[in-house]
């Protein structure tokens, strides 16, 4: 059933033609998985990570399963013992990459205690253990555990849970560097942003982790961040840079392609498409934009540049498909230095929202079809069962097909216009 939905989606994502950076982790024909506890489950720093690889690679061949469950351990929880979980929810996807994220729950929001550790870095072996023997070639990126918010309130004891959440990372690392595995420190970006959005505004930094476990969406886009940079993800979805002299316009672009460019009558003009789309990373919200402040986000996750020397002094307006971005004028200074587009309400911005829709829905539907089907229903000899969980794979791959169709890049016609 899910090998079969898996193939009709593989097979209709396989491109003509991919163009990737050589040096990212993910590759074209990737099945990922997202294996963890409530954290992963929020279904957030994995839906962002996997919105920013079908925006920014609009023609890579790459599924995401998201399969975290709250209260997880390393010996399992309520969705069965370890080995059932790594057999259902796991190996039956036949993941070529699996990403690991355990600890908050095994570590008991207590002090150090060596029994426990000790339980958890026997478990972590045996999640690697059986992933390699039993999913040849695979390729792991273990997650040291996201942070226990000690930053914005006082520990509730001495040194703090997250420093024992540090310890356990220390194992991960070591099981890491031991298996040849990826690691992924989330603790450690997410805790350095925070202490700047503490230091700038208190009371909204306190709300990016509300409950010191669970971060809300702003604190979830600094985890993506971190596991995309794990995994070496490029800053560019496009790079434009015009050059005006002496009457004459020229070029020069990177991830895109720009045509008919012209001078005249003063207005800068010409057409681009793109290989790619911004993330889409909502700056209305407070909490989001705090984070991005906090952090390096939009600088090495989300540049999509225009730059342009040699204009006349003064303001201009840019114009994307004969309407202009209400709001944003540009001085002839800030076009020369360059400025990134990515999080200014172009279309392309708005493209990319879409598509970030479309992949929390099929992941919704994926959670709902698993959590309330499948796994309640695994042990009944349900007739219609069978053909209930096909069918909801099939919906899913039908919204899996829009999420593609709805990132591939489309020319836009821009215009930079003087203002008076």
């Amino acid at each position: 059933m899910r090998l079969a939905r898996l193939a009709i989606v593989l097979g209709f994502l396989a491109p003509a033609f991919v163009q990737a950076d050589e040096s990212f982790y993910l590759k074209d024909g990737d099945r990922v998985v997202f294996y963890g506890d409530s954290i992963t489950d929020q279904r957030l720093y994995t839906t962002f990570t996997e919105t920013y690889v079908v925006t920014r690679f609009p023609k890579l061949n790459v599924s995401f399963i998201h399969s975290g469950w709250g209260g997880d351990r390393v010996g399992g929880g309520g969705g069965g013992r370890i080995d059932l979980r790594l057999k259902r929810d796991v190996l039956a996807y036949k993941p070529t990459v699996m990403t690991v994220m355990l600890g908050m729950n095994d570590g008991g929001v207590a002090p150090f205690k060596q029994s426990s550790y000790d339980t958890f870095v026997k478990g972590y072996q045996h999640i690697v253990d059986t992933m390699k023997s039993q999913a040849s070639g695979i390729r792991l990126t273990l997650i040291v555990p996201s942070p226990y918010d000690d930053v914005t309130r006082p520990s509730k004891f001495e040194g703090g849970y997250n420093a024992v959440l540090l310890r356990y990372g220390d194992a991960v690392k070591e099981i890491a560097q031991h298996e040849g595995a990826t690691v992924a420190d989330l603790n450690t970006y997410v805790v350095e942003a925070t202490k700047k959005a503490f230091a700038s505004d208190p009371a909204n930094a306190q709300k990016l982790n509300p409950d010191r476990v669970h971060p809300a969406p702003g604190g979830q886009l600094l985890m993506a961040a971190a596991l995309l940079k794990a995994w070496h993800a490029p800053a560019i979805v496009s790079e434009v840079h015009i050059d005006i002299k002496d009457g004459n316009v020229d070029s020069k672009s990177e991830n895109t392609e720009v045509s008919q460019l012209q001078l005249k009558d003063g207005v800068v003009s010409w057409n681009q498409i793109d290989n790619a789309l911004p993330l889409p990373i909502d700056m209305s919200d407070a909490l989001i934009a705090l984070a991005v402040r906090s952090s390096d986000v939009v600088e090495t996750l989300d540049r999509q540049s225009l730059k342009v020397d040699g204009l006349k002094d003064g303001q201009y307006a840019l114009k994307i498909d004969g309407k202009e971005l209400e709001g944003h004028a540009f001085t002839n200074r800030e076009l020369s230095e360059g400025v990134n587009l990515a999080t200014l309400p172009t279309p392309m911005y708005r493209q990319a929202v879409l598509v970030h829709e479309l992949t929390r829905r099929h992941n919704d539907l994926h959670s709902a079809r698993w959590r309330q089907v499948q796994v309640p229903l695994q042990n009944k000899d349900y007739a219609n069962l069978a053909r209930a969980l096909e069918a909801l794979d099939m919906l899913e791959s039908e919204i899996m097909r829009e999420q593609r169709s709805t990132a591939q890049p489309k020319p836009h016609r821009f215009e930079l216009v003087a203002k008076p």
